[in-house]
């Protein structure tokens, strides 16, 4: 009962705004989320590869669930606001309004999703300069990144958008200039997507090199020339207009923010592990690579002293955890790739329908279909003829390659049930075999991994869950908050309002282990001979290739 706590109770409030919904929470000092509520967000895709969605639309949304979670609470004990969001890029006029990132001149839609691939020609063309900036992005720019989508603005809206446009933000900085009118940027935003450095700050010579000498000339005032570190409390916080938007009280402490994944890290990554008997309770927090899955996957692994891993982006100095050096891998589809794969299926309408009958999601189901038909073998076993290669949207860690293309190799002329269910665990089978190849390469270049800490949707699923543990080797910790992003949004807020003298602390006082799940150790070798064939798979999808652009 909260009459029996020995401190009064603060609360936090962490907003997260993902690639279809925005959730928020109220957290209090412990960690414990008291509350919980989601709304979808819009999406539009006017053209293949072209993914856009509405900032007001996003802050509207923001709103909606901000008011429901503080619903029957004294609103003097909330002490802090964090926001974490995709990386996407919103563009605003010199006037904060909205300009459009499309071709039919709509500026309702003004932002360019994270997973848009619209910039392809424009990547390709900053990676041939071989600047010195792409070093602390695995070697290779994505096209997810922010440089080359500001290029094709330029390129290919340059009177309706990019002549006009007077602030362009990563969408976790826009939501703290709307909560508080300062338009100061996070370090993690501007080092993991805009190529900043936080010792040496913007390098003038690569925006002259890839044609976009403007921001150079106008001292970067449109893209970001104050920068403050996550957790650090802004301006006045909350401004009396959001604070009337939001249902908050005007001036609470609002933190600079995160990108979605890294508020997962955060929540996660730091949690007190003593009693588990787990390898990393002796080892430092280097030892733990943290797994915030979703729609798509992202693997943070911190160092003390920077670590450069080919394919994989960073080092990035205290972009999530103040004084450590920050690599990300990453998938650009898991999520959206399980649920391509079953929608797509010709058995999915009899799986809702039986799924709906038994008041289970679509994925609980397929779980327990699969217990049903392993009989006396591992469930994973099913696969052995069925093999999946994962990259149906590109590959973005380790091979840095977004014209690689997924594969399945294995199908029969049945389409039933079964088959729909072995598919799907194969899926699931690659991306565990994705984050092996991952874990490899961060390995291969000096980091010490012994265990995996997931959070996000997929974290939710106990399939998703042991084939990483098994297909690893390695065992998986699940916060006792199955909402870990938004616990480091929270953490974010805690950090502002001066409750927590470091980010650290709170990460230690604010997330806490709820399960761990052990690899089946026994079933190693099937895994290893199945690692061996998926990347036999990638190896003859460039062959193939090679031998199409032969003469």
């Amino acid at each position: 009962m909260p009459g029996r706590d020995r401190e009064p109770r603060s609360y936090y409030v962490g907003v997260d705004v993902g690639t279809g919904s925005v959730r928020a929470a109220l957290v209090d000092q412990r960690g414990i989320l008291l509350a919980f509520a989601d709304q979808p967000i819009n999406q539009w895709e006017p053209q293949f590869n072209h993914h856009e969605q509405s900032s007001e639309d996003i802050w509207a949304a923001c709103c909606v669930v901000t008011k429901q979670v503080v619903q029957g609470i004294d609103v003097n004990q909330i002490r802090g606001l964090g926001f974490d969001a995709t990386c996407s890029l919103v563009v605003l006029d010199k006037q904060f309004r909205p300009l459009p990132v499309n071709h039919e001149g709509d500026p309702h839609r003004n932002i360019i999703m994270w997973l848009d691939h619209r910039a392809v020609s424009q990547v390709h063309r900053i990676n041939e300069t071989k600047h010195s900036v792409l070093q602390c992005v695995g070697g290779v720019m994505s096209v997810e990144m922010q440089a080359p989508k500001l290029l094709w603005l330029k390129e290919n809206m340059r009177e309706t958008c990019w002549d006009k446009a007077g602030h362009f933000f990563d969408l976790p900085d826009f939501l703290s200039w709307k909560a508080t009118g300062v338009s100061a940027r996070s370090l993690c935003s501007l080092v993991c997507k805009w190529t900043y450095s936080a010792e040496k700050g913007w390098d003038d010579s690569f925006w002259k090199m890839i044609g976009l000498e403007d921001f150079v000339a106008d001292n970067y005032s449109k893209i970001g020339n104050q920068v403050l570190p996550p957790g650090a409390s802004l301006g006045h916080g909350l401004t009396p207009e959001a604070a009337k938007d939001l249902g908050l009280p005007a001036g609470i402490a609002v933190a600079a923010s995160l990108i979605d994944a890294h508020a997962g890290g955060l929540g996660v990554i730091g949690a007190d592990v003593r009693g588990y008997g787990l390898a990393c309770e002796g080892q430092p927090v280097t030892s733990r690579l943290a797994v915030i899955c979703g729609t798509s996957s992202c693997h943070m692994g911190i160092s003390k002293d920077p670590i450069f891993v080919p394919g994989v982006w960073g080092p990035y100095f205290s972009a999530m955890v103040p004084g450590f050096w920050l690599n990300e891998g990453g998938q650009s589809v898991t999520g959206k790739l399980i649920d391509h794969m079953v929608q797509g299926h010709a058995a999915f309408p009899e799986l809702q329908a039986k799924a709906t009958a038994r008041c289970q999601s679509i994925y609980a189901y397929l779980n327990s279909h699969l217990d049903l038909i392993k009989k006396a073998r591992p469930v994973g076993f099913l696969t052995v003829d069925l093999h999946v290669w994962p990259d149906f949207h590109g590959n973005r860690s380790p091979l840095a390659d977004l014209t690689l293309k997924g594969m399945v190799t294995g199908l029969k002329l049945s389409q039933d049930l079964d088959d729909l269910a072995i598919l799907y665990l194969a899926t699931v089978q690659a991306i565990a075999f994705g984050t092996r190849l991952i874990i490899e390469a961060m390995e291969a270049a000096g980091h010490s991994i012994s265990t995996l800490f997931l959070c996000g949707g997929l974290s939710k699923n106990p399939l998703f869950v042991q084939m990483h543990a098994d297909i690893t080797g390695m065992p998986v910790v699940l916060s006792q908050e199955v909402e870990s992003v938004l616990v480091g949004a929270a953490i974010l807020g805690a950090c502002a309002s001066g409750d927590f003298a470091s980010v650290q602390e709170a990460m230690a006082r604010m997330s806490k282990v709820g399960k761990v799940v052990l690899p089946r150790l026994e079933d190693k070798r099937y895994y290893d001979k199945k690692y061996q064939v998926f990347l036999k798979l990638v190896e003859h999808q460039k062959e193939y290739a090679a031998i199409m652009k032969g003469d």
